[in-house]
């Protein structure tokens, strides 16, 4: 079974997400969106077929998003099956969060690693 096929997003508390970002836009060129956050496109000139992206987004700082994890960040990874992926993490004995979000945008649900860091687990729509 395939497992992680890729980091789908990286996110991170700020203390001032929007200054953060703004910040990031002017020196290192990352055109932050309305919703607060930026998507890597993986199609480029050197990847005309390349399909997906890789999404870079702050927090605000008091966002409850990333509990129970204390851990100022949480990595997105991008998965292939993930009601299958989730059954094996509870065999092996992995702490798994049983909230699964399904919308348009694809397939959630979270993990806890052994350091106690929350990981979001993403499988993208078909096409995606």
């Amino acid at each position: 079974m395939k497992r992680v096929t890729g980091i789908g997003g990286i996110f991170f508390k700020a203390q001032d997400p929007k200054a953060l970002g703004a910040w990031y836009k002017k020196h290192l060129g990352i055109d932050v969106e309305d919703w607060g956050g930026f998507g890597f496109r993986w199609n480029s000139p050197d990847n005309p077929e390349g399909v997906g992206s890789t999404i870079w987004s702050p927090f605000a700082a008091d966002s409850g998003y990333f509990a129970p994890s204390t851990a100022p960040f949480m990595i997105n990874y991008r998965v292939h099956d993930l009601h299958a992926l989730l059954a094996a993490l509870r065999a092996e004995g992995v702490t798994v969060m049983d909230k699964v979000e399904e919308s348009e945008f694809g397939k959630f649900g979270w993990a806890i690693d052994p350091e106690g860091n929350k990981l979001e687990l993403w499988q993208p729509p078909a096409g995606q």
